[in-house]
């Protein structure tokens, strides 16, 4: 038993090695984080801790879906379609982020904080499919557009 947890941890039997899983879940782990502060900076009710919990779901599953593609199910072959993982991950995501979104005095509110939770779940599935660079590239044009367009609606006069 204990070799076998040994060979788990070692990642010997694995499609994703431990040690290549634990990179891609550190990298959604920071790449979130820089949005969930950005948006816990603001005092939105989805920051930090959300943003990061989300990402390090969605890269957890994408990990989990490769594993299952790579076990041997013998006669009872088993498909795995990442589409499918991807869209279970974004319905997922989407219901958390339609829970914060709400209309008070006829205003519709928390719509950036929903749609930074859903892209902080796309991340995430980067990070786990491997795509860091990508995962990387897209947290800082988020980050930029939600820094950059507050200050762009602040000279505007159209800002909250």
């Amino acid at each position: 038993m204990w070799t076998t947890i040994a060979d788990e941890l070692t990642g010997s039997f694995s499609a994703v090695p431990a040690s290549i899983a634990f990179a891609r879940v550190v990298a959604a782990s920071g790449l979130a984080a820089v949005i969930g502060l950005e948006r816990e900076l603001k005092h939105k009710p989805a920051g930090l801790r959300t943003h990061i919990l989300v990402a390090v779901a969605a890269c957890l599953f994408v990990i989990i879906g490769r594993e299952l593609a790579a076990m041997d199910f013998g006669e009872n072959e088993q498909r795995n379609d990442p589409l499918r993982m991807i869209e279970a991950v974004t319905a997922g995501v989407a219901f958390l982020a339609a829970g914060l979104i709400f209309t008070a005095g006829g205003e519709v509110k928390n719509v950036t904080t929903g749609a930074s939770l859903w892209l902080a779940g796309a991340v995430g599935l980067g990070c786990g499919a491997g795509q860091m660079p990508l995962a990387a590239l897209t947290t800082a044009v988020v980050v930029s557009v939600l820094l950059l367009l507050r200050q762009l609606e602040r000279l505007m006069g159209t800002d909250d």
